[in-house]
């Protein structure tokens, strides 16, 4: 997977509610899509393009859900959290599909800080975030809520 990632990474102390990071782009091919649903979610309107245009509900081929989540986190780990000592994920919440994903769609990231807790007795941080992804159009396609421990500095 190739992104575009803007240049600034804050250092994870440096988070504050408010702080959007833009994630970078990624392009979903018809290859793709067909060869994730095939073992992840082999539903025919993800797998069978002659069937998902003529007896689908969206018209056509679609993204899995799943394969939708996973472009928003790898875009994540590579613009984020491969910068920070994360030991884990927390959950997430207020997960929505939005609209369709298709084949060529073009998928931009963004996430936003909502809240950080610093845990010093337990040297982590609780950093809870909103985020997305946005096509080529503008639309949005996913939105979420995601929670995440990150080590504190210095430990």
């Amino acid at each position: 997977m190739k992104s575009v990632a803007p240049t600034f990474v804050p250092d994870r102390e440096d988070l504050r509610p408010g702080y959007r990071t833009e994630l970078g782009s990624y392009t979903l091919s018809t290859d793709e899509i067909v060869a994730f649903a095939s073992q992840w979610d082999p539903q025919f309107f993800h797998v069978d393009e002659g069937r998902a245009a003529n007896e689908g509900y969206i018209g056509g081929l679609i993204a899995s859900g799943v394969q939708t989540l996973a472009v928003y986190q790898r875009l994540s780990v590579d613009r984020l959290l491969r910068h920070w000592d994360v030991i884990g994920g927390a959950g997430i919440r207020d997960l929505r599909f939005l609209r369709p994903v298709r084949p060529g769609d073009t998928l931009t990231g963004f996430t936003v800080i909502e809240d950080v807790q610093g845990q010093p007795a337990r040297g982590r941080m609780r950093v809870v975030s909103t985020g997305g992804l946005i096509n080529q159009n503008r639309k949005q396609v996913l939105a979420l809520t995601m929670s995440a421990y990150l080590r504190m500095r210095g430990l």
